[in-house]
């Protein structure tokens, strides 16, 4: 028995399901700016029923994949020539090509940051042992916080 919210959903062209800016917001935890913005972008484009926007099976499946890409750290600019790409190449060849060379890039990218970080605990522990030090030449007692 479908629950109530899947019975006020419109059918698409093809009697699929179809979601409303709510249900996608709640259900990816973003908000309705966010997926307007995405539209603006052309990342997005549901179907409009008078002023509202009725978004199909393939809209949901493109913000899985755009969400998914920012949270690798791609930009949006990246995911839109990712997703582009889809439409362009059956086999989606080009489009695997273009998502090894981004996913390359972020790799090395994400590679130098830890490589930073690591530099930058090193350097904080070092200070740290020297206040230590300085500490116990002067005979201060050492405050464990």
């Amino acid at each position: 028995m479908p629950d109530s919210l899947e019975t006020s959903r419109a059918a698409g062209p093809r009697g699929e399901r179809t979601y409303t800016i709510g249900e996608l917001a709640e259900e990816f935890g973003l908000t309705l700016r966010t997926l307007r913005f995405y539209e603006d972008e052309g990342l997005l484009s549901p179907a409009r029923e008078g002023q509202n926007r009725v978004y199909s099976h393939r809209d949901r499946a493109r913000l899985m994949l755009i969400c998914r890409g920012k949270r690798l750290g791609f930009s949006i600019g990246e995911i839109k020539d990712f997703i582009d790409l889809y439409d362009q190449d059956e086999r989606q060849i080009e489009q695997m090509r273009y998502a090894r060379r981004i996913g390359a890039k972020r790799i090395a990218q994400l590679e130098q940051q830890l490589t930073d970080v690591q530099q930058t605990l090193r350097e904080l522990r070092e200070i740290d042992r020297q206040i230590v030090e300085h500490f116990r030449h002067q005979g201060v007692a050492l405050d464990e916080e």
